[in-house]
């Protein structure tokens, strides 16, 4: 009889697979038949058979339970100051282009050191890092970008 957990071939009487110890025939709790490992019902009396135990030498590897994890982050959040007055002279298009330009800065600068964007808001921006990578420095990433991003605005 072959296996069913790791294809063996096993002798015709074999009780136990002889590679992993998986039980290979289910005795019958009504007529004690011996029946093949996978068998619902008995071949004798037709009794409904509960699935054949595995033994524990070689158990079926068990999924990782997901853990909950505590980061430490460090979040950015930068904000275009005056940009309402500024966009109140402006063209729309033209408004539109220049936080355009501000977001592909932003992005370029953060990414650069290593962060991640979450989001733009309006004419803001909010970065972190920490996750999904952290560094033993990822707060002076921030700060760096922080002010590498102040000097590129005032530019």
């Amino acid at each position: 009889m072959n296996c069913p957990t790791c294809g063996r071939a096993n002798v015709a009487d074999a009780k136990f697979c002889a590679a992993c110890g998986t039980h290979l025939a289910a005795g019958c709790p009504t007529c004690g038949r011996q029946n093949e490992a996978d068998a619902r019902f008995c071949v004798e009396c037709g009794t409904g058979l509960a699935p054949a135990a595995t033994a524990t030498a070689n158990p079926a590897p068990q999924p990782e339970t997901p853990t909950a994890e505590r980061r430490l982050v460090t979040v950015l959040f930068g904000d275009l100051v005056g940009s309402t007055t500024l966009a109140e002279d402006r063209d729309p298009e033209e408004t539109r282009n220049l936080l355009n330009r501000y977001f592909d800065t932003a992005s370029e600068i953060i990414g650069r050191y290593g962060g991640t964007i979450e989001k733009f808001i309006g004419d803001a921006v909010m970065a972190v890092w920490g996750v999904p990578t952290a560094h033993e420095d990822d707060a002076e990433r921030a700060v760096r970008a922080a002010l590498d991003l102040l000097d590129a605005v005032s530019a």
